[in-house]
């Protein structure tokens, strides 16, 4: 779970790139987002950074808090909060993530 998260978030990261400097977030949906909505990517890339940014919010920031220190509150672990299909589910997502930044990145370095 935490690998998965950790890939969509910087397969996030590495879209954010082509637009200039990445802040430092665990979310990058929200700057994905504010950038399409500012028109900051050409069109073409719009429909694969709006999943992006649909798979980066699915692994979000409390993911990867829950996945890092589980439930502090119930004094529950990781490994109590998550099982074999969530970590299925979570490597689906991240699986997608990863290709859609890898053809975005590469659809935007040869334009450059």
């Amino acid at each position: 779970m935490d690998g998965a998260q950790l890939a969509v978030e910087n397969a996030g990261k590495a879209a954010l790139s082509l637009a200039g400097q990445i802040g430092r977030t665990h979310n990058p949906a929200t700057q994905l987002r504010r950038l399409i909505e500012e028109e900051r990517f050409d069109a073409a890339y719009s429909e694969k950074l709006k999943r992006l940014a649909e798979l980066a919010e699915l692994l979000g920031p409390d993911i990867h808090i829950r996945t890092d220190y589980g439930d502090e509150v119930e004094g529950r672990t990781p490994w109590e909060l998550f099982d074999e299909a969530d970590a299925g589910q979570a490597l689906a997502v991240a699986e997608e993530a990863v290709s859609l930044a890898g053809r975005i990145v590469g659809e935007g370095s040869r334009e450059q």
